[in-house]
């Protein structure tokens, strides 16, 4: 077991074989879909915080500055990007869990993945799921694509997901996922599609068909009501941009056709999107 040497533990709290589910802002979370799902959950369950990644090794401060706060008081402190993990316990078959959420590390990206890890080993987790989003030609009005990989082919047939063959530049997300693997600690990674044309836009219907994917993984239920609300009002408030641009109308009109066609090959629809997750990770560059 790698030492956990840049984790600052607040408590140790004994949990029953839990899930770690990790998500990180930037490079993998288009429409802060990944980080957003995981923010529900600590929001929704009261999740306590019980350890960080200290940032020191691991961000270059002149590109991910600190931001300076005020408190209450009229204290100015300084609040670094810190990467978080909590704990709740999820109902249904899920259980315990830890949720972790922070950036994308700019450095020792193998030392920050042995910190996470490390952490998952001590604390006995059964299953990492690592979650992340990007952008594809895919149209808002329609349902979200996820599309879920794992790289331990024992886990392919439990949890109906399929074996990554993607080759390429890849995120923090692809490099935990090998990480995992490489520790023997089973893991899966679920991707959902943000469209193109809304790609910096708070998703709240990618937020929600991540976490019912999930909740599918997990064999738990979570509430989401709030979020479907939101979803709805998401994507009126799209359709409302859309109509008033022709060229981006007719664009949004054929992504349209071309998924009601794909209806009826749910195995093509998976493969589409596969595909898309790989163009999406060989085309970005930092």
């Amino acid at each position: 077991m790698v030492a956990v040497d840049h984790v600052r533990w607040h408590s140790r709290p004994a949990l029953d074989r839990p899930v770690l589910v990790a998500a990180f802002e930037g490079w993998n979370d288009a429409g802060d879909a990944a980080s957003g799902a995981v923010r529900y959950l600590i929001d929704r369950y009261d999740a306590e915080l019980v350890a960080e990644i200290d940032p020191e090794e691991f961000f270059d401060f002149t590109s991910t500055r600190p931001q300076a706060e005020i408190d209450e008081e009229g204290l100015r402190h300084i609040v670094w990007p810190t990467t978080s993990v909590y704990s709740a316990t999820l109902p249904g078959e899920a259980g315990d869990a830890l949720l972790l959420i922070g950036t994308e590390p700019q450095l020792r990206w193998r030392t920050f993945c042995a910190q996470v890890t490390g952490l998952a080993q001590e604390m006995g987790c059964r299953l990492v799921v690592i979650l992340g989003a990007l952008v594809a030609e895919v149209p808002h009005s329609r349902p979200v694509p996820v599309v879920g990989t794992v790289s331990d082919p024992a886990l392919q047939a439990d949890l109906g997901l399929r074996s990554s063959t993607y080759q390429g530049p890849t995120g923090v997300v692809g490099v935990l996922s090998a990480a995992c693997r490489d520790a023997g600690l089973a893991a899966a990674s679920l991707w959902a599609a943000v469209p193109t044309y809304v790609p910096t836009a708070p998703s709240p219907k990618a937020v929600l068909a991540l976490l019912e994917q999930t909740s599918e993984v997990l064999g738990t239920w979570v509430p989401t009501t709030d979020l479907e609300i939101a979803a709805a009002a998401y994507e009126r408030q799209v359709t409302e941009l859309v109509e008033e641009d022709e060229e981006t109308s007719d664009y949004v009109s054929q992504l349209e056709q071309r998924h009601d066609a794909g209806d009826d090959d749910e195995q093509d629809g998976a493969r589409s999107l596969v595909e898309e997750v790989e163009r999406y990770l060989r085309d970005r560059r930092e």
